[in-house]
């Protein structure tokens, strides 16, 4: 694999993320683009993308609260987002399906995980699907149980990887 760069995301890379979205998630669960405009926006220390070759094959985006409950729906628009909250909130985590089983996603949260430490934040929470579960777990995530959220009709687990106490 060629050098990845690692960078915050801008507008110019608004349509590479959701198209990025849209091929990793289902309809009823994929970002809208003008939830991923809005992210980018509000909270670009939050929105890291990675690009091979002049190109964004993956992103992950977040919003930052106090809250420990991250099943509001709303958060996902930014609506109570703090930008000085302790915990960050992974909303998505994808790589193009073109890029995928390369180790990008690993690199990708692996940055994200320092940029969180180096903002000192005390947490990283986020919802997956279970078969998710021992990637995020290799990191240090751990299993919250199922979450109360029904995003899209799905069950999701609640993750929590702490920082610092």
């Amino acid at each position: 694999m060629k050098a990845l760069t690692i960078r915050h995301a801008d507008m110019d890379d608004l349509p590479a993320c959701h198209t990025i979205e849209v091929n990793c998630f289902p309809p009823a669960e994929a970002a809208w683009a003008s939830s991923l405009r809005n992210r980018i926006e509000l909270y670009p220390e939050g929105f890291l993308v990675a690009e091979l070759d002049g190109k964004v094959v993956a992103q992950v985006n977040s919003g930052a609260t106090d809250k420990d409950d991250i099943t509001d729906e709303e958060f996902k628009q930014l609506i109570g987002h703090d930008p000085e909250g302790r915990n960050l909130v992974i909303f998505s985590l994808s790589v193009h399906p073109d890029y995928q089983k390369r180790g990008i996603a690993g690199k990708l949260l692996t940055n994200f995980i320092e940029h969180a430490g180096d903002m000192g934040k005390s947490a990283i929470k986020l919802l997956c699907k279970e078969p998710v579960l021992p990637f995020y777990a290799r990191f240090g995530f751990t299993d919250d149980g199922l979450s109360s959220s029904t995003h899209g009709g799905a069950a999701w687990h609640a993750m929590t990887l702490h920082l610092q106490d």
